[in-house]
């Protein structure tokens, strides 16, 4: 049982803020570095065209864009995806309770995930989404091959 009325824990936990996937992205940084693959920056903003855009909730979307990594001399832009938060079709799994708020919440992630998609390559960025479990030792070799390809199309 909670002390706190319900919209005191909300002002409480809404000024709580994300500080990202770090150990996915640590996990890929050095990948990276292993592989010797420069020219990168996390989190850098990449600015769209105004848009009207919603989410199926009718959240609205920003008119920018930050991606973990970005490898801007080849205008690639590279977003992990954790394989809960934005419904990986491999491994996600529903929670059991509060079905209704979850799926709302992963449906949202997913619609802002495929706008941003859409809206960086309309700029002309190439893009690039691997999910958390694609940075696992055994699917890592995979995920090289697949950054390879890219890098060679964005030359």
């Amino acid at each position: 049982m909670d002390r706190i009325s319900k919209t005191e824990r909300s002002a409480i936990m809404s000024r709580i803020r994300s500080r990202g996937n770090k150990r996915t992205e640590i996990s890929f940084v050095s990948l990276l570095r292993r592989e010797k693959i420069t020219g990168w920056r996390r989190h850098l903003t990449i600015k769209l065209k105004q848009t009207k855009k919603s989410a199926s909730d009718g959240t609205k979307f920003k008119s920018q864009v930050r991606p973990d990594f970005v490898f801007q001399k080849k205008k690639l832009a590279v977003f992990i995806d954790g394989c809960f938060w934005h419904g990986c079709p491999k491994c996600y799994r529903n929670p059991k309770s509060r079905k209704k708020f979850w799926s709302a919440k992963i449906l949202r992630n997913k619609d802002r995930d495929s706008f941003q998609t859409r809206a960086l390559r309309c700029v002309g960025w190439k893009v690039i989404r691997i999910w958390e479990c694609a940075l696992k030792p055994k699917a890592v070799h995979r995920l090289m091959r697949r950054l390879q390809l890219f890098f060679y199309a964005a030359s």
